[in-house]
């Protein structure tokens, strides 16, 4: 299955449904009625599990990674989101895609699988790592609670384009022009 979005061209080959999650046209089947929530960019029903994508393609990378440690927002202070380092911003809306969009799901009744999180940045390889290390710790990857009767998210990775390719060479993307 074929689907374009974002400025990306994805082959997911063996897909039971793809769709835009974030889809915006309200007579297309991805549309989803919640302005005040945020959505991840794409589901992927697979045989065995779920993927929730999201991606972003970045122009001026060097703001994102020259301002990484830098922020003016006191953690105390969570008001301030405008405020947060561009690193910080993003790894906040990466964060909240995946959170926002559970709940949708959850009453679709369709997490009866396992959800694997996807980001695809175009930024190089050692930012991609800061970011998955960064959102593996604040997202409940692989964690349960006591109380939960299963997980939220199985995996999260944070990809460019080519690592995309090389760690999933089953569903081919392109960066279109």
């Amino acid at each position: 299955m074929k689907i374009t979005a974002d400025g990306f061209e994805f082959d997911f080959t063996d897909a039971i449904d793809v769709f835009v999650f974030d889809e915006k046209d309200k007579t297309k089947p991805g549309y989803h009625d919640a302005q005040m929530m945020k959505a991840v960019d794409l589901i992927v029903e697979l045989q065995e599990c779920y993927l929730f994508v999201e991606m972003k393609d970045i122009f001026d990378t060097d703001r994102y990674i020259q301002s990484q440690e830098r922020d003016p927002c006191p953690r105390e202070n969570r008001q301030c989101p405008h405020e947060l380092s561009p690193f910080k911003r993003l790894k906040e809306l990466s964060k909240y895609k995946f959170h926002d969009t559970y709940p949708f799901r959850h009453a679709e009744q369709k997490v009866d699988k396992p959800i694997r999180y996807i980001c695809l940045l175009t930024f190089e390889n050692a930012f991609n790592l800061h970011m998955q290390k960064t959102l593996q710790q604040e997202l409940p990857v692989g964690r349960v609670s006591r109380r939960w009767q299963s997980g939220l998210a199985e995996s999260c990775v944070v990809v460019h384009v080519a690592a995309w390719n090389r760690l999933f060479p089953k569903w081919p993307v392109r960066l279109l022009a």
